[in-house]
C-alpha cells in the first residue's frame, strides 16, 4: 500500500528468515567482528584479482544464508543485488555462477536497502516465496576504480572513508519467523553541489535527511517511533551534518538514537579517518550486527537508511558534482 508520496507499507510484513555477513582482514580486526559469519585473512580470497575476490564474497554470503535455514538453492526465485564496480560485474558474475534469476541493482552504497525495499515489495504482493537480496564491496577494487590504487600510497584527507571488504545478504520470505519488513521509503536524488570524492559523508548527508523526513511525513510518525535510526555510511562527518540538518528542520532525533554503520564497524584505533563506506558497509552491519541485536531484544523497531553517492570516475573527471540518494526500510521484531 502506498502511503504519502514515496512510502510503501507492507501489509503482509515479509520476513527476513536468514542473513549472512562475510568480511575481510580489516573487518576481522574491527569492532563487530563476532557478528560476521566468515572472515578472511587476506584480500585475495585465493583469487588472482581483487574483482574476482569481490565476486567470491557475494557467493559465500549467498550459500551461508541458505545453509542457515537448510534452504535448497533452487528455492531462491530471485536475487536482487549489486555493487560499486563498473557495470556491477562482480555481482553479475556471481549470479552467473549461482544460476538464479537475477535483478542487478546499482544504487552505490544505498544498494542494500534498495534491494531490501524491492524484495519486500515483490514478496508482499505474492511475486515470490523466497528472495535473496544484498550488496558487496571490496576495498582494493573500489579504491582502484574511484580514487587511487592502494599500491599508489596516495595520502587521503580527514574526510575520506575506508571502503568495507564484505558482503551482506538476507533471505526474504512470505512465511517463517524473524525480523519483519514493515515499510520502505524510496529516496530522491539530492545534489548540493559537492564534488570532492574524498568527502562522501558530506555529500550524502542531505539525501539521508531528505528521505528520513519523507518517511516520517508519509507515515505520520515521530522519530521516537523507532528505537534506532541508522544510516548506511555517512561516517563521522556526514552524521554531524545530518544532526545539524535535523535541528534546522525541527526534527527531534536524539544523538544516541541516530547511529551510522560506517562508525560502528571499525574500532576507534583503526586508521579509517572519517569512518567506513562501500556497498558492503550497511549490508554487513545490518545483516550481521544490527539484526543480531534485534534478536537479542535490544531493538524492536529500527529504520535503516542506506545512502549512496551516484558518481562515476567519468563524471568526476568531467567536473560534475555528486548526486546522492538514500533509501529507508523499517524493520520490526518482537512485540507485534
Amino acid at each position: 500500500m502506498l502511503k504519502g508520496h514515496a512510502t510503501w507499507e507492507f501489509e503482509n510484513k515479509p520476513v527476513i528468515i536468514s542473513t549472512a555477513a562475510v568480511g575481510g582482514p580489516f573487518e576481522a580486526n574491527g569492532r563487530i567482528a563476532d557478528d560476521f559469519d566468515i572472515l578472511h585473512e587476506d584480500l585475495w580470497l585465493g583469487e588472482d584479482s581483487y574483482e574476482k575476490a569481490h565476486k567470491v564474497l557475494f557467493e559465500e554470503a549467498f550459500y551461508t544464508a541458505i545453509e542457515k535455514v537448510k534452504l535448497e538453492k533452487e528455492k531462491i526465485q530471485f536475487i536482487l543485488a549489486g555493487d560499486l564496480i563498473n557495470q556491477i560485474t562482480p555481482t553479475s558474475f556471481a549470479a552467473r555462477t549461482l544460476g538464479t534469476p537475477y535483478f542487478g541493482l546499482f544504487g552505490a552504497c544505498s544498494t542494500s536497502m534498495e534491494g531490501l525495499a524491492l524484495g519486500a515489495f515483490i514478496t508482499n504482493y505474492g511475486g515470490a516465496n523466497y528472495i535473496m537480496t544484498g550488496a558487496a564491496s571490496h576495498n582494493a577494487a573500489v579504491e582502484k576504480q574511484f580514487r587511487y590504487p592502494t599500491e599508489y600510497g596516495g595520502q587521503k584527507p580527514p574526510t575520506a572513508q575506508w571502503t568495507v571488504t564484505g558482503a551482506g545478504v538476507a533471505v526474504l520470505s512470505n512465511q517463517g519467523s524473524g525480523p519483519k519488513v514493515t515499510s520502505a521509503t524510496i529516496g530522491r536524488v539530492v545534489d548540493m553541489g559537492l564534488s570532492d570524492p574524498f568527502n562522501m559523508g558530506g555529500a550524502m548527508a542531505p539525501a539521508a535527511v531528505d528521505t528520513i523526513i519523507a518517511h516520517l511525513r508519509d507515515l505520520q510518525i515521530e522519530p521516537s517511533y523507532y528505537d534506532l535510526i541508522i544510516t548506511g555510511d555517512l561516517g563521522h562527518i556526514g552524521r554531524e551534518i545530518s544532526l545539524d540538518l535535523f535541528h534546522k528542520h525541527g526534527i527531534d532525533i536524539k544523538e544516541e538514537q541516530f547511529q551510522d554503520c560506517g562508525i560502528l564497524i571499525y574500532r576507534d584505533d583503526q586508521p579509517v579517518l572519517a569512518g567506513a563506506s562501500g556497498a558492503g558497509c550497511s549490508a554487513t552491519v545490518v545483516y550481521g550486527h544490527i539484526l543480531n541485536r534485534m534478536k537479542r531484544g535490544e531493538f524492536k523497531r529500527i529504520l535503516v537508511v542506506a545512502t549512496g553517492a551516484l558518481l562515476s570516475p567519468i563524471s568526476f573527471q568531467q567536473n560534475e558534482t555528486i548526486p546522492c540518494i538514500a533509501h529507508a526500510v523499517s524493520i520490526e521484531y518482537g512485540g507485534e
